[in-house]
């Protein structure tokens, strides 16, 4: 009887079912880990896209902020105001030099450059997202001038960098105009650009947080005088901002006498320097 037990394990031990048992043990062990560590990978790249979502969301109210900040100094010399933009994973670039603004005014009789001159521009570079939203607007759109009444002059957008997505702050001129009366007989038209000039920026680039201080030092106004016939029609005031151009009409009143075309230009410099507590 135990002989023939012997014989039966021995069969069983040269047999394919006996060979077939730790091969499936081996499948399912290697599934098993296969599974876990799927889900690992899987559960990891979950956390840090949440994460990097969360740091570009933090970026993009930084900026927003910041814009608030420069804004609530323009047009007020002498005033500033302090703005910590908190570590965000990227790194801030503060670009004085950069951004030109040429603006010009255009008609059949007055053709002159106004403005020529780099404006300045503060990027953020992004970490990568995959909602980084390239070519979204957060403040502004992509014209280059305005004169819509409520129209920002911010343009604060989401923009592909040399390396990573950026959201990049700048600023273009904003248009008014007005009929203020006569003078010798010609009707006044009375036009104000308005332009945010951050060239009086400290350059910097840097990661981590980010204490700024952002001042007014000065406003500048310059006027230009154009006497113009009664068929001079509207006057075209051309913005080309970091070589993308734009602009906007402006319809001319007068008398048979002719117009008088009063340009100012004015200028509000803001500087955004680090601020040293």
């Amino acid at each position: 009887m135990v002989a023939l037990l012997k014989r039966s394990i021995r069969r069983f031990l040269h047999s394919k079912a006996a060979l077939a048992l730790p091969v499936t043990f081996l499948i399912l062990f290697v599934s098993t880990l296969s599974i876990i560590s799927f889900t690992y990978a899987f559960s990891v790249e979950r956390v840090n896209s949440q994460g990097q979502t969360l740091k570009v969301s933090t970026a993009k109210q930084n900026m927003l902020s910041l814009d608030d900040a420069v804004h609530s100094t323009v047009g007020q010399p002498g005033s500033s105001s302090t703005f910590d933009l908190t570590d965000s994973g990227g790194q801030t670039n503060i670009q004085p030099t950069s951004n030109v603004l040429t603006v010009s005014i255009n008609s059949s009789e007055v053709q002159q450059t106004i403005f020529d001159s780099s404006i300045g521009i503060v990027v953020y570079d992004l970490p990568y997202s995959r909602s980084s939203q390239i070519g979204f607007y957060l403040k502004g759109d992509s014209r280059t001038i305005t004169n819509q009444s409520g129209a920002s002059t911010t343009q604060l957008s989401i923009e592909s960098g040399a390396e990573h997505p950026e959201i990049q702050l700048r600023y273009r001129p904003s248009v008014t105009s007005a009929v203020a009366g006569l003078e010798n007989g010609k009707t006044v038209n009375n036009i104000r650009i308005y332009i945010i000039n951050l060239n009086s920026s400290d350059p910097i680039a840097l990661f981590g947080d980010l204490p700024l201080q952002i001042s007014c030092t000065n406003t500048k106004l310059t006027s230009n005088n154009f006497q113009v016939s009664s068929e001079s029609g509207n006057l075209t005031i051309t913005s080309v901002l970091d070589g993308t151009g734009g602009n906007v009409s402006i319809p001319i009143s007068s008398t048979p006498e002719g117009a008088v075309i009063h340009v100012e230009t004015v200028v509000s410099n803001v500087s955004i320097q680090r601020w040293i507590r």
